[in-house]
C-alpha cells in the first residue's frame, strides 16, 4: 500500500516511527512542513525535515523528540560566549545536518535535492520531500508585532498571545517536485497528528496542494492531534482557537473540509462522532495518544488497517 503522509512536528514523529515496523518504507512518502524552518548561526535549519529524517532513520532522541540521540552542546555553550543567542537549542552533532544543508544550499541545490542527500546519509529508505523549494514562513502576529514561528514556540514558549498566523511567501511558492504527484499516486494519503495551524497549514498553503487532495482518488485520512479538549501536546489547541476553529477533532474536521474522508480521533471523544459524521467524515475511533512505542505501532496498524478496507 502507497502511502503518501503529510507531517510535522513531534506528533508526526511518533506516528512514524510506528509505521516504520509495519509499513514497507518504500511505499512511504512524506511531504513535510516547512513553515518552521530558520537561519540560527547562518545556518539553514529545518527543524521538521530532520525531526522525520532522524526518525525514519532511526537516529532521533526519543525522548526529547527532536534532535539525535546521546547529543552533546558543546557548541551551544561555546557560542554563548561570543554573545550569540542560544535559545534555539543546536547539538553538536545536529549542526552536522545544518552545516551540510546550508552549503549544499549555497551550491545551488535545491532544498528537495540537500533533503534527499540528507535522508540517504541516515539510511532512509522512505522518499522525504519538503513541501516547497522556495521559503514560506509561518509568522504569528503577537501584542508587540510579527514573531517568526521559532521565535513565538521556542523563545517565547508559545505564550504570545496568538492574533493572526500568516504563511509568508505562500503565494508565490510552488509544490516541490514530486509532491503533487505523490498525492495522486498515493493508495491512501494520511495527515499525521500534527498542529493543524502551524505544521500543516503552511503545507496547505502552498499553491495546488489543496486541489492536489480534492482531487487524488486515494482516500485521505487525518489523526486528530486533539484529545479531550487539548492538545495532546504544543500549542495547537491555543492556535486552533485563535483562528476560530473548536478546540476538538470537530475542529480538526473544520480545518481540513473538502478533501479529508476519514478522521481518526481518540476513544474517549466518541461522543463527537455525530458531528464529525454530518460533515460528511467518517469517523474512527481509536487509541491515539501514543505514550510508547507500542501504542505508536498498535495505532499505525489500525490506520492501515482502516485504508486498506476503505
Amino acid at each position: 500500500m502507497r502511502i503518501t503522509a503529510l507531517a510535522g512536528g513531534t506528533g508526526a514523529a511518533k506516528l512514524l516511527r510506528g509505521l516504520r515496523p509495519v509499513l514497507d518504507p518504500g511505499s512511504l512518502t512524506v511531504i513535510v512542513n516547512t513553515g518552521d524552518d530558520a537561519e540560527i548561526w547562518g545556518l539553514h535549519i529545518s527543524p521538521d525535515l530532520d525531526t522525520v529524517c532522524y526518525t525514519l532513520g532511526g537516529v532521533i532522541d526519543e525522548h526529547r523528540g527532536w534532535g539525535l540521540a546521546d547529543e552533546t552542546f558543546h557548541t551551544l555553550d561555546q557560542i554563548a560566549r561570543f554573545g550569540e543567542p542560544v535559545w534555539f537549542n543546536l547539538g553538536d552533532r545536529d549542526l552536522a545536518t545544518h552545516l551540510h544543508r546550508t552549503r549544499l544550499l549555497r551550491e545551488g541545490r535545491t532544498l528537495s535535492e540537500a533533503t534527499r542527500v540528507i535522508a540517504s546519509a541516515l539510511g532512509v529508505a522512505a522518499t522525504v520531500l519538503p513541501m516547497s523549494d522556495q521559503p514560506v514562513r509561518t509568522r504569528i502576529l503577537g501584542p508587540d508585532g510579527w514573531l517568526a514561528f521559532q521565535e513565538y514556540f521556542v523563545r517565547e514558549k508559545a505564550q504570545v498571545e496568538v492574533r493572526a498566523v500568516a504563511y509568508a511567501g505562500a503565494a508565490i511558492a510552488r509544490p516541490a517536485p514530486g509532491v503533487v504527484e505523490a498525492i495522486g499516486a498515493a493508495d491512501a494519503v494520511l495527515v499525521c497528528p500534527s498542529n493543524p495551524i502551524t505544521s500543516i497549514g503552511p503545507i496547505l498553503a502552498v499553491p495546488g496542494l489543496v486541489d492536489a487532495l480534492r482531487e487524488t482518488e486515494a482516500a485521505v485520512a487525518a489523526v486528530s492531534p486533539i484529545v479531550g479538549g487539548d492538545a495532546v501536546s504544543g500549542p495547537a489547541g491555543r492556535l486552533m482557537a485563535s483562528a476560530g476553529l473548536p478546540v476538538s477533532a470537530v475542529g480538526v474536521a473544520h480545518a481540513y473540509a473538502g478533501w479529508l474522508d476519514l478522521l481518526f480521533f481518540d476513544d474517549q471523544d466518541r461522543a463527537l462522532d455525530p458531528e464529525l459524521r454530518a460533515l460528511g467524515i467518517v469517523p474512527v475511533a481509536a487509541q491515539t495518544i501514543m505514550s510508547s512505542r507500542e501504542a505508536e505501532i498498535a495505532l499505525a496498524r489500525r490506520i492501515l488497517d482502516t485504508l486498506e478496507s476503505a
